[in-house]
């Protein structure tokens, strides 16, 4: 090998290769953790609402780890997806010193049951509020078939005036509503034909419990030719 000058050509090119290799690879770790080129500010870049300054930084403290080519995108996004409002983060460097965080809020649409929320994404997120919302029921694992439904039923309903201020899915996956007027709306089973029974109602409405004198609480719509409805002190069942 040793008389083959291409051959000591080729290994002398290896070599130097392996060389520059391990100095880039020295200097990359010199780099990360050099002093210098510090964080000096992380910005967020756009108006929150639910989330206060002082949750962030408490958030970030310390995830900000090593120089400005050494922090962790990944880490900080994972230290503001902790505080109970932020939905989503995206995570950029900006040159010479700075980052820039985006953070897109939850937007509550109703509460799940009694100990947690409901975005308009139909997400399930753990946090507290003071707002009126409606409130759906349901087995885990429904937030978006029930988030779909509410607008849809309360698409139906805005004919008359009222809306959805409770939505129940049954472990027997059987739909009912409350009406912020009272009424109480059992729809069945099968959310495309709990959809099909509200239309008919709100079409007939006019023409049956509007005209009746007297305030009616519930109506069932699992009749395939009609509903059955109460009304208070115990009157006997009408069937529309």
């Amino acid at each position: 090998m040793w008389g083959n000058p291409r051959r000591l050509n080729l290994v002398a090119g290896f070599l130097v290769g392996i060389a520059v290799l391990l100095f880039g690879i020295a200097a990359v770790i010199k780099l990360l953790r050099s002093p210098l080129f510090p964080v000096r500010e992380v910005r967020v870049a756009n108006a929150l609402e639910r989330t206060a300054r002082q949750d962030i930084e408490a958030a970030l403290r310390g995830r900000i780890a090593g120089n400005f080519f050494a922090v962790d995108p990944a880490e900080i996004r994972a230290g503001l997806q902790t505080l109970p409002w932020v939905r989503r983060v995206t995570v950029r460097r900006v040159w010479p010193d700075s980052l820039e965080v985006g953070i897109e809020e939850h937007v509550a649409l109703a509460r799940w049951g009694s100990d947690a929320l409901v975005n308009t994404h139909g997400e399930r997120f753990s946090a507290k509020t003071s707002q009126a919302l409606p409130v759906f029921v349901a087995p885990p694992g429904h937030e978006t078939e029930v988030t779909l439904r509410y607008g849809s039923f309360k698409a139906l309903l805005a004919p008359l005036g009222v809306e959805p201020e409770r939505v129940v899915l049954s472990q027997r996956l059987a739909w009912q509503l409350r009406l912020n007027n009272g009424l109480h709306v059992m729809l069945g089973r099968d959310g495309d034909q709990a959809e099909a029974r509200l239309r008919r109602f709100v079409a007939a409405y006019d023409a049956t419990l509007k005209a009746m004198p007297r305030k009616h609480e519930y109506v069932d719509l699992r009749y395939p030719n009609g509903f059955a409805l109460r009304v208070p002190a115990s009157l006997p069942a009408v069937k529309g």
